[in-house]
């Protein structure tokens, strides 16, 4: 079974689940006001449930750091400290030392709950599957020993019970950017236009006969010149400009449904009756 501490698994856990105060720090008392050592950390499983505090018993055990099953603590939090059900001295030295960076295994664990068992001896909550050795490594559960991992109202009254729920929100991001301008392309455009020349053509013949002409027709005079105007076309090109195409640039809205699917989990309260004592829940 994985643990977490507390700070990883609830990293806002001050104010989520202790009101803002924070139980490391809280000195640790035996039920006989002996002073143990103070909570230095807390312990979660992958659910998110409390199973052990880590306690630094340096005041009293120079130097050495060991689990606290959640069930054995009582909280004071008016006092800001835990009570510890039952343990002395002697019982806190034969625990095995709890290092910040080590690996909890089961057997690690299994050394820690054969120190606290038989301090359930005398309580009437000791589970029959604890005394009986009816798991393995494979099989064992907390629920196996609630005397030592469960939490009751009177004993850890600020422990708060959490359940996940799904929370659908949306985020507004730029995906991407579009930019329309133009730019200018050249061709070699061609245009046949026809045009027009006069030219001047000469015909000269001569009689196959002489033909007299009756006298006095004949006008002789020196320098009798003819005229005729020549013209002759040219190609006028120019270029004009003529809108080819309009573009409208606008923007559409697109509306699809993302689902999203995800595990979520709940706490529900365990309750350790001792004797036939009548409780009523109230919400």
């Amino acid at each position: 079974m994985n643990l977490i501490k507390i700070d990883k698994f609830y990293p806002n856990y001050k104010e989520q689940i202790f009101g803002g105060d924070d139980i490391k720090g809280y000195d640790v008392y035996s039920d006989r006001e002996e002073k143990i050592g103070e909570v230095q950390d807390a312990l979660l499983d992958e659910t998110g449930r409390f199973r052990y505090l880590v306690i630094d018993t340096g005041f009293w055990i120079f130097g050495k750091k060991v689990l606290l099953p959640v069930g054995y603590a009582r909280m004071d939090y008016d006092r800001r400290r835990v009570y510890v059900i039952g343990m002395t001295k002697a019982q806190a030295e034969s625990l095995p030392e709890y290092h910040d960076n080590m690996t909890i295994d089961y057997d690690y664990e299994e050394r820690v709950r054969n120190v606290y068992r038989p301090m359930a001896n005398n309580r009437s909550t000791a589970s029959t599957a604890a005394q009986g050795r009816t798991y393995n490594r494979d099989t064992y559960s907390y629920d196996h020993e609630p005397h030592l991992y469960a939490t009751t109202d009177q004993d850890h009254k600020n422990l708060k019970l959490y359940e996940e729920k799904l929370i659908a929100n949306k985020n507004r991001y730029k995906s991407g950017e579009v930019t329309v301008g133009k730019h200018v392309e050249s061709e070699t455009a061609q245009v046949s236009v026809p045009v027009e020349k006069e030219r001047v053509v000469i015909e000269r013949s001569t009689p196959s006969e002489a033909r007299e002409v009756q006298p006095g027709t004949a006008d002789f005079h020196d320098g009798e010149v003819a005229r005729v105007e020549v013209h002759e076309e040219a190609a006028d090109i120019k270029k004009k400009a003529y809108v080819r195409e309009e573009v409208g640039i606008k923007k559409e809205v697109e509306r699809d449904t993302v689902d999203a699917k995800e595990t979520v989990r709940r706490e529900e309260l365990e309750v350790d009756v001792d004797g036939n004592p009548v409780v009523k829940g109230r919400r």
